[in-house]
């Protein structure tokens, strides 16, 4: 089992570190016979909220990279990218390092990504691009507080690794840890996502009047920020309350696919119709 790690917040966060170190132990620890080995490739620096953007390609198909050392996991390999997480993923994905990889791990993210996060996220959006390439993976991250327990979020993220690559491929969790001790931790439960969003309102304008040619908006942020907001309308079973409740939530995502729901066979059909005739005409 071969791992690739990236992140969104650069190959020098903190959550990475702690995420590699687990990983190093992992790999040490290998039962005889079995296979293990890991590979960092990260964003050189932090890439938040760019989902799984890869940046204008075809104006700059080259990137740049340098050899970096995470702290505490000296053994392995790692290198920092001029590049977001998704493009990251891409390239450790087809094995431009050394490396190519049966699973992509993403994280540990400074924050939660629950809810509406999960289409924003870089974290999220690396191991969504790993998957169209065929791999399986798991995004990670951890309630954000005075003090984060990484570890806490590492140590859960080890123990779903086995039963990730006995998964089918292209599967995907999206794992979310309270800022919690282990000890603290009252479970792991698999969750739904919520409608939770990162911004809640933007403005308003004030008395109604016109905007001005140019000035700032204000943004009110909701529920799906890295320390969690008011979860009171969440169903119990949604990521967000879930969390503040004490339990890390565990969740399959799948990324873009077409959509084969039959009952929009109709609404295409009148679509290709309705498209087909204005270029029939003159």
């Amino acid at each position: 089992m071969r791992l690739l790690l990236t992140n969104d917040d650069g190959v020098g966060a903190r959550g990475l570190a702690v995420l590699a170190h687990a990983v190093e132990e992992w790999v040490a620890g290998a039962p005889g016979g079995q296979e293990r080995a890991a590979i960092v490739v990260a964003p050189d620096r932090n890439y938040s909220g760019m989902s799984a953007a890869v940046g204008d390609v075809f104006a700059q198909p080259t990137v740049s990279y340098r050899r970096h050392r995470v702290e505490g996991a000296p053994s392995l390999p790692a290198y920092g990218l001029d590049a977001p997480p998704a493009l990251c993923a891409i390239m450790g994905a087809l094995g431009a390092f050394d490396l190519v990889p049966d699973v992509i791990v993403s994280g540990i993210n400074a924050g939660a990504n629950v809810g509406r996060s999960v289409l924003h996220s870089g974290t999220v959006g690396a191991v969504l691009t790993g998957a169209q390439l065929g791999l399986s993976g798991i995004a990670v991250s951890v309630q954000w507080g005075e003090h984060v327990h990484y570890d806490t979020a590492a140590a859960v993220c080890v123990e779903v690794l086995e039963e990730l690559v006995a998964a089918p491929g292209r599967t995907v969790f999206n794992l979310n840890v309270p800022n919690l001790a282990r000890e603290q931790l009252r479970g792991v439960r698999r969750a739904r996502v919520s409608t939770a969003g990162i911004v809640k309102a933007a403005g308003p304008r004030a008395g109604g009047r016109p905007l001005a040619d140019e000035g700032e908006l204000p943004l009110r942020l909701g529920a799906a920020t890295p320390s969690l907001g008011d979860v009171s309308d969440e169903e119990p079973d949604e990521d967000g309350a879930l969390l503040v409740a004490g339990y890390a939530t565990l969740t399959p995502l799948r990324g873009p696919h077409e959509d084969t729901d039959p009952g929009l066979d109709a609404t295409v059909e009148a679509a290709l119709r309705v498209i087909d005739a204005h270029l029939r005409q003159p």
